[in-house]
């Protein structure tokens, strides 16, 4: 039996909860967890905000530990060797999304807790081309947020080819986007942090900021306009996104990381006057 901590209901209290893992699957590991981050997604599916919450729900998606057992088809992974596992526990590894390296866009990818049970426990198991192999030299007890937060700011600087000489602003300074300006700083980039909380202007710019905007000031924002290659944005409530629109350069871009529930509300002429682009992630 697998020893976690459950809600029992939308908004419910953790509670202990043990379960039985069934047997192992042919090409899936099972992982002794040391460590494990919480991530507003746990919350969300905590309170069904986005109403796929099955319960009893043993939240948990940003894991560290080490492998305790493995699949007869797993070769690559061996029991103690430490390990990450964040959003997706596994993927069809058949359709053309996972043949190609994009797994994370997979139709049938297994959210780790999304219809299965998290890391909030003592085990967790996991299919093993989801699992990250972790090396020795990094710090175990604060890897864990790399596997869901860390990625999924750090995917855009990949994906869409950020370069050293772009100039990058952060929106919303929690989280996701503590990581977003520490990567961005490393990256040689001049990184711009919209907040709207005056105490976290000095946070930001001790995180590699070079300078903050206050977010409810209009006139600061109007002032940026034309300045940013990337506006990424970390907030999951709604904002003036045509505003933030107008700060980019010709062909910026600004990307979604953060859940937004209402719909967006932008116009197309600022988007065609400069071919300016708008994007999203998929879940990593």
């Amino acid at each position: 039996m697998f020893k976690a901590y459950a809600a029992a209901e939308a908004g419910g209290e953790l509670k202990p909860f043990e379960y039985d893992p069934g047997p192992m699957g042919y090409d899936d590991v099972e992982i002794e967890i040391e460590h494990c981050g919480i991530c507003h997604s746990d919350l969300s599916m905590l309170d069904n905000e986005w109403g796929i919450a099955e319960f009893p729900l043993v939240p948990g998606h940003e894991v560290v530990g080490t492998i305790a057992a493995v699949g007869q088809g797993v070769n690559h992974l061996q029991t103690g060797q430490r390990v990450g596992l964040g959003w997706h526990a596994g993927y069809c590894m058949t359709c053309p999304t996972c043949m190609r390296g994009d797994h994370n866009m997979c139709a049938d990818a297994q959210g780790t807790i999304v219809s299965r049970h998290g890391g909030f426990a003592d085990k967790v198991r996991a299919q093993a081309a989801s699992v990250v192999p972790l090396p020795d030299n990094i710090d175990f007890q604060s890897a864990g947020p790399l596997f869901c937060g860390g990625i999924t700011v750090f995917n855009p600087l990949v994906q869409f080819g950020v370069k050293p000489t772009d100039s990058v602003a952060v929106v919303g300074i929690g989280g996701l986007g503590h990581m977003a300006l520490q990567f961005l700083n490393a990256w040689g980039c001049r990184v711009t942090a919209f907040t709207s909380s005056e105490a976290k202007k000095a946070e930001a710019l001790e995180m590699g900021a070079h300078q903050t905007i206050n977010s409810r000031d209009q006139g600061e924002i109007q002032a940026a306009a034309g300045q940013f290659d990337l506006v990424l944005s970390t907030v999951n409530v709604k904002l003036d996104w045509n505003t933030y629109v107008e700060t980019l350069k010709p062909r910026g871009r600004m990307h979604f990381v953060g859940a937004t529930l209402e719909p967006l509300d932008l116009g197309v002429f600022p988007l065609l006057m400069g071919q300016r682009s708008v994007s999203a992630l998929t879940l990593i």
